[in-house]
């Protein structure tokens, strides 16, 4: 059996190691960059803040839409949500969505992406491998 040294095996598990573990980059969300109109709350960077996190505006839109219990639309750009919303409560569910449907729940990355294993629709982190089911928007 051949001995190896500390820092030959370390050096050997770094080279294997994924580019996306070897990096340590903070993971920010945008703040939401809103301002009220009449009775309807316009978010001007939405599309920023769905590519940050790496999901489809839609998916992202339809959790806002349920947990802010208010209709709302996306033109390509910005959304319209039709209730007067402060800036606070938008960001708040947000976070709660990334922790929800971005973040990993094993090695808190926000490395992860939608895909399917055996027929159900689940998150799966490209850093460390884990995975959870997708959980539908209620």
């Amino acid at each position: 059996m051949a001995t190896y040294e500390y820092e030959k095996l370390l050096g050997r598990a770094w080279e294997k190691l994924p580019d996306k573990l070897k990096s340590h980059s903070r993971f920010e969300i945008p703040k939401v960059d809103s301002f009220v109109e009449g009775n309807q709350t316009i978010v001007r960077n939405f599309n920023e803040i769905a590519n940050t996190l790496g999901r489809e505006p839609k998916h992202l839109l339809t959790y806002l839409s349920k947990e802010l219990a208010a209709f709302a639309t996306f033109d390509g750009k910005r959304v319209i949500i039709n209730r007067v919303l402060r800036r606070e409560m938008i960001n708040r569910r947000i976070e709660e969505y990334a922790k929800e449907y971005v973040i990993c729940h094993e090695c808190g990355r926000p490395d992860t992406k939608f895909t399917e294993l055996a027929g159900e629709k689940i998150i799966k982190c490209e850093a460390c491998g884990g995975w959870w089911p997708l959980r539908k928007i209620k």
